[in-house]
């Protein structure tokens, strides 16, 4: 059943899903701290969690796609470096839209992170952090579309994000956790958040994240960042008992405009590119067509065969 449903609507589907399982484990992450779950180990069972549930996946159905690794694609997986950007043309409207519609997002989620007293928290650090994560993570989903081309295996990819992850983690790990007893579980509840990020927030949601990606583009998976916001601030009101200010139905209303002026930006942009490639079609054919009337003329005989008949 959907295999039938356009990919389009298919891309959306899985987006939409894809922003509450992220909302779910923000949840989940500020109970885990709630609890006493180190910072530090959190990420790292994580990793390990979504590794081994990708693993098998990647190695099995992708056996024979999977191109040979060398140590430019190492090196890839392993900095995540900014080596794309998403065209914008000013000129069109669907630039336009994509530009306005990004900027609605972008002011819908300020305003619900926002728009509250500070009530003692420091929220200049918090800023800082959120910038420094943003421009992380955007790097990252501009990356993958890059790396797919040359390397089309999605879930390996995947794979390889997560282990070098999981490095990275357990070396910080390591060297700054100096509490043994971190590393333990203490409570079914610890153990469920730990689970819920590495099945969910990293497992699933990283698979059906890189095939968006491949199939939409980085844009098309970043615009939706915003709803996660919003639904961020409804999960954490219902389960975590936080207060729900005005600035999350004025965000919400500023993140709902924003992504229909990004999405109708991207329709018209692929529309007007389908377009130039029928003019550019017929143009050619036109082109070729002379050139193939003139090749028979000249290969036709001089005199016909009525001539030769006279």
């Amino acid at each position: 059943m959907w295999c039938s449903i356009p990919e389009r609507l298919q891309l959306h589907a899985a987006m939409l899903a894809l922003q509450f399982g992220y909302a779910g484990f923000h949840v989940v992450s500020r109970a885990a701290l709630n609890m006493g779950v180190s910072k530090l180990v959190f990420p790292v069972y994580r990793n390990i969690i979504a590794l081994l549930l990708l693993l098998p996946f990647a190695y099995f159905l992708e056996k024979k796609e999977r191109p040979a690794i060398t140590l430019n694609f190492l090196c890839q997986f392993f900095l995540l470096a900014l080596v794309g950007i998403e065209q914008v043309r000013l000129n069109r409207k669907d630039g336009l839209a994509k530009v306005a519609g990004t900027i609605f997002c972008v002011a819908g989620a300020t305003v619900i992170t926002l728009y509250k007293d500070a009530n003692g928290k420091n929220w200049t650090l918090g800023c800082i952090y959120l910038i420094g994560h943003c421009l992380s993570w955007s790097a990252w989903l501009v990356l993958q579309a890059p790396v797919l081309k040359k390397y089309p295996a999605r879930l390996s990819v995947t794979s390889y994000t997560c282990f070098f992850g999981l490095l990275q983690f357990l070396v910080i790990a390591l060297a700054f956790e100096r509490d043994a007893q971190a590393w333990l579980f203490h409570s079914g509840g610890e153990a469920f958040t730990i689970l819920y990020a590495g099945v969910v927030a990293s497992g699933i949601a990283f698979a059906v994240q890189i095939w968006c990606i491949d199939r939409g583009g980085p844009v098309f998976v970043a615009v939706y960042q915003p709803v996660q916001t919003f639904v961020v601030a409804i999960m954490a009101s219902i389960a975590l008992g936080e207060e729900f200010y005005l600035g999350g139905i004025i965000g919400a209303v500023l993140i709902v405009v924003g992504l229909y002026l990004v999405l109708w930006g991207k329709s018209e942009e692929k529309k007007f590119a389908k377009e130039q490639l029928a003019i550019a079609s017929t143009a050619e054919h036109s082109i070729i067509r002379p050139a193939s009337h003139a090749k028979a003329a000249l290969t036709q005989p001089l005199l016909s065969s009525s001539t030769e008949n006279v």
